[in-house]
């Protein structure tokens, strides 16, 4: 099955909200055909050139794209802000342009405020896709979440779907809330009152862990440690001890419960490290997952 291929402005993946279902699913159906193949590399842009622009830490996602986009035999240019013009003060936005203007066909970017990826989008004449930016949007996270609950269950309808832990600060949180209900899924959030996004209440209801665990996907979201000084949480064993996915817990979730988590997860603090490596976890599953999820979004961005 061919993925619905738009017009080449409207090729940008910049979230989840705007994306209509249909388009949503043609990606989560590409990627199944991208799992399917035998073989490592189909090159099917071979004489493509994409600029992965990480303005943000990432290590899981970088190289997620990287094998995604060789893969398809894709030329891939990567840049860090660290060693970049950038540190000498120029915008990201020169720095896009003076990448578009070196002739790439299509840019990865990841940034640490949100708001700005959608105006480079509007400025520029290549495809962007969001590799997150600042607490906004995470999309292409949310689709390999998708198809990772969707091998699991065979459909999205009706799923409950738990997501536990920093609300406020997580753009996976909102890419999964805006899909997953696209498709109908019951989505509910479960954070500490200082980790709650209140603008989402009226999207999703706020429920206590006990109610939360109460799922078919119980979905953990990395306490962000650095966070600590600015009093998010008094200390990790205390949202392990009220929040974390304990062993115990852990051992109440119904059989067929599915665990996730976006990575990296801090082991014994949001999961417990023999919960992570449980029959019921697809930690590892969804970093699998991402690799033809982000092929399938390539493949949008740039083939003719």
């Amino acid at each position: 099955m061919m993925i619905t291929q738009p017009a080449l402005k409207d090729r940008s993946l910049l979230g989840l909200k705007e994306l209509s279902r249909d388009e949503i699913e043609s990606i989560l159906n590409r990627a199944a055909h991208w799992e399917a193949q035998k073989e490592k590399l189909v090159p099917v842009l071979e004489s493509h050139f994409v600029a992965n622009m990480f303005f943000e830490n990432s290590t899981r996602t970088r190289f997620s794209f990287e094998m995604a986009e060789k893969r398809l035999g894709a030329q891939v240019l990567n840049f860090t802000a660290a060693a970049s013009s950038v540190e000498k003060g120029e915008s990201i936005y020169d720095t896009v342009r003076t990448l578009e203007s070196m002739g790439i066909d299509a840019g990865v970017i990841r940034l640490k405020p949100s708001g700005v990826l959608q105006q480079l989008a509007q400025k520029v004449n290549v495809p962007l896709v969001n590799a997150g930016d600042g607490n906004n949007e995470h999309p292409t996270q949310a689709l390999l979440d998708l198809y990772t609950m969707r091998k699991a269950f065979g459909e999205l309808k009706g799923l409950r779907v738990s997501i536990i832990g920093d609300i406020l600060h997580s753009r996976v949180a909102r890419s999964n809330l805006w899909a997953l209900q696209k498709f109908g899924a019951d989505v509910r959030f479960c954070a500490p009152q200082t980790m709650q996004a209140p603008e989402l209440a009226e999207h999703a209801p706020y429920v206590g862990l006990e109610e939360a665990l109460d799922a078919d996907v119980v979905m953990m979201l990395r306490v962000q440690l650095e966070r600590h000084k600015h009093g998010l949480i008094t200390s990790a064993e205390d949202y392990r001890e009220h929040y974390g996915l304990t062993e115990e817990r852990a051992s109440r979730l119904k059989p067929s419960t599915i665990i996730m988590h976006p990575a990296p997860v801090n082991r014994n603090v949001e999961v417990d490290d023999a919960v992570v490596e449980s029959a019921a976890s697809r930690i590892f599953p969804q970093m699998a997952n991402g690799v033809p999820i982000r092929m399938a979004v390539m493949e949008r961005a740039m083939k003719l």
